[in-house]
């Protein structure tokens, strides 16, 4: 599967209404995302850091929600998650090549 077939598909279980497209999949986005970090710091405080595949799937099921919502988000804003990751590769390319890939800063 592509990664565009995969948002294709994803996009057909979205149920958010109309007006708030671009507001509900963010905030589900960085809710998830947060589910994810929530996960990992367990694993610290609980296991010793240990990451058990238990625990590995956990925090893979939990990247599924985050890729949904970022395929939803991506769709709500008009751009296939092709783009996108095109886009990030074209833009960490462009900073490794000018040696500003470490630092801070959107407009590096």
């Amino acid at each position: 599967m592509t990664i565009n077939e995969y948002q294709n598909k994803a996009v057909e279980t979205a149920i958010y209404g109309s007006g708030s497209n671009i507001i509900y999949p963010t905030l589900g986005l960085a809710g998830e995302a947060g589910e994810v970090a929530d996960k990992v710091k367990k694993v610290l405080r609980d296991n010793d850091g240990v990451f058990t595949n238990e625990k590995k799937k956990e925090i893979a099921f939990e990247l599924g929600d985050v890729l949904w919502y970022l395929a939803a988000l991506s769709r709500d804003l008009g751009y296939t998650l092709d783009e996108i990751a095109k886009a990030n590769l074209d833009k960490l390319a462009s900073r490794k090549e000018r040696n500003v890939i470490s630092g801070s800063g959107d407009n590096r």
